[in-house]
């Protein structure tokens, strides 16, 4: 997912604060780790089922992470944007981000 920082426009940009990073960083550490332990269990020939369930625990700690960004996406980049009087590219921008998204 591409963030308005990302695609050059610094100027529709809302900052993430310090602990919306740290917050963001911390649950991709947790699902970092769930990954190295589905490896583990694939390494370790591990029933199929407790592997499945495993990666479906991590689908979902993604999709949370993901609908986290969408939301504080939606709530200030958007959201500025709209109020500034450029909000067609911005609602543009996440409706092709949220089809991208949901794929």
């Amino acid at each position: 997912m591409e963030h308005c920082e990302d695609s050059g426009l610094d100027e529709k940009m809302v900052p993430r604060t310090e602990g919306e990073i740290e917050s963001l960083i911390k649950r991709l550490k947790r699902i970092e780790g769930q990954v190295r332990g589905v490896q583990k269990m694939v390494e370790d020939n591990r029933y199929c089922v407790d592997i499945l369930v495993q990666i479906s625990a991590i689908n979902a700690a993604l999709n949370k992470v993901g609908f986290n960004l969408l939301e504080r996406h939606t709530k200030h980049c958007v959201s500025k944007a709209v109020r500034e009087g450029n909000g067609e590219d911005s609602i543009q921008e996440l409706m092709n981000v949220i089809k991208q998204f949901s794929k």
